[in-house]
């Protein structure tokens, strides 16, 4: 039986339906110009540039040397997995809270959609100075806690994929040193943890562990944040200690509801 056809809202709202139907043309087209956006929608062209801008804004979008915007980080990772990503903030909320109970800082869960990190769920601590929640955030994969913990988790191809050099022609600033990357991922397996002292923001100091699935791959990371005038080297090791009973009982809970 064929399905109906929709029925529009009785009170539509353009702006609305506009920036949907261009993160829809972007995520499944690839890109657009103003131009060419304007002309799909059958708007004018400022209109057009308005709503590419709120997306761009909001992480649906970005916004090339070549004029060309294209889907960002997610559009990304929705297309990546997101029933995966749903399920690994439910299950992710109850330790977070367990674990900002114990250390009295801000925690987070992230996850990688290239060469990208996106935090999925935080819980803040309830100390007056302290790291705000990221929830919804997107950063540089290599400039956070977890995306260093997730990169550290590919082969070297893989590696070379995501930061392949054609990626970034537009940006090429973006792109990191390959061997400087490998040698600090190197140790991080080693270690088994990340350590970022203000790398991603001034002020700031995040510790975090990896959250595996029963086959070993890592699928996110787990971080807590504090101020850099708070973070103690000699915690390091309790610190990790509680990061990592909380992201395998994490784990035990994602096998369960398989």
């Amino acid at each position: 039986m064929d399905k109906p056809l929709k029925t529009p809202p009785p009170y539509p709202i353009a702006s609305v339906d506009h920036a949907l139907r261009a993160a829809t043309i972007l995520q499944m087209e690839g890109g657009a110009t103003v131009s060419q956006m304007a002309e799909r929608l059958g708007v004018a062209r400022s209109t057009a540039h308005r709503v590419l801008a709120m997306l761009v804004h909001r992480d649906f979008a970005v916004h090339g040397e070549d004029r060309v915007y294209r889907a960002g980080p997610v559009l990304e990772l929705a297309a990546h997995s997101q029933s995966l990503v749903s399920r690994l903030r439910a299950a992710s909320l109850p330790h977070l809270q367990r674990v900002v109970g114990l250390l009295d800082e801000t925690t987070n869960l992230i996850v990688r959609t290239g060469d990208t990190a996106r935090f999925i769920a935080s819980v803040e601590c309830r100390q007056a100075l302290r790291v705000g929640s990221r929830e919804g955030m997107v950063f540089p994969a290599h400039r956070t806690t977890a995306g260093l913990i997730l990169l550290a988790d590919l082969s070297d191809a893989e590696l070379e994929e995501v930061y392949a050099p054609e990626r970034y022609r537009d940006r090429p600033a973006d792109r990191p040193d390959l061997d400087r990357l490998r040698t600090e991922l190197r140790r991080l397996r080693r270690n088994g943890f990340a350590v970022n002292k203000e790398r991603s923001e001034r002020g700031l100091v995040a510790v975090g562990v990896p959250v595996r699935d029963e086959a070993g791959t890592a699928l996110a990371g787990l971080s807590v944040s504090m101020p850099s005038v708070r973070y103690d080297p000699g915690t390091l090791r309790s610190l990790v200690a509680a990061l990592d009973a909380a992201a395998r009982a994490l784990e035990r809970d994602l096998a369960g509801q398989r």
